[in-house]
C-alpha cells in the first residue's frame, strides 16, 4: 500500500488532519523511527483497523524483530506511517511474514498447548 498525502490526511472533510491528531502522529512517528534504528535501521508495517477507537500499526525491523503502536484511527496510523517513512504493506502475509523472527517466548506463549503445554482437560 503506497501512502500519499491526500489518504493520510483524510481525518476531515476538509482533507486535513486536525492539530492534536497531527501531533499524535508525530509522536507514534518518533517510537516507529526509534524502532526502526534499533532494528537494523528500517521497518516495514501493516495497518490493521482493531476497532472503532483504534487502528494498530504492526512494525517487522530489517532484523526480522517484530512490535506494534496502537493509534487513536485509522487516518492517524496512516500520518504517523508516513511521517516515519517506513514501507506499508497492504497485509502481513508473503515476504512480510517471512521477515518476522520470533523467540522463545512467543512459541511457548502462543503455542505452548500444541507443543507440550498443559492439556486443557474437561
Amino acid at each position: 500500500m503506497s501512502i500519499d498525502a491526500n489518504s493520510a490526511a483524510s481525518a476531515g472533510a476538509s482533507g486535513t488532519v486536525s492539530a492534536s491528531a497531527e501531533r499524535r502522529a508525530k509522536r507514534i512517528a518518533k517510537h516507529i523511527r526509534s524502532f526502526a534504528a534499533a532494528h537494523g535501521g528500517s521497518a516495514d508495517g501493516v495497518v490493521e483497523y482493531v476497532g472503532p477507537i483504534s487502528t494498530r500499526i504492526v512494525l517487522v525491523g530489517a532484523d526480522g524483530a517484530w512490535g506494534d503502536q496502537v493509534a487513536p484511527s485509522h487516518p492517524v496510523a496512516v500520518r504517523a506511517a508516513e511521517l516515519a517513512g517506513i514501507t506499508v504493506h497492504e497485509s502481513f502475509e508473503g515476504e512480510l511474514g517471512l521477515k518476522v523472527r520470533t523467540g522463545a517466548y512467543e512459541w511457548k506463549r502462543m503455542a505452548g498447548i500444541q507443543l507440550g503445554g498443559t492439556q486443557n482437560v474437561a
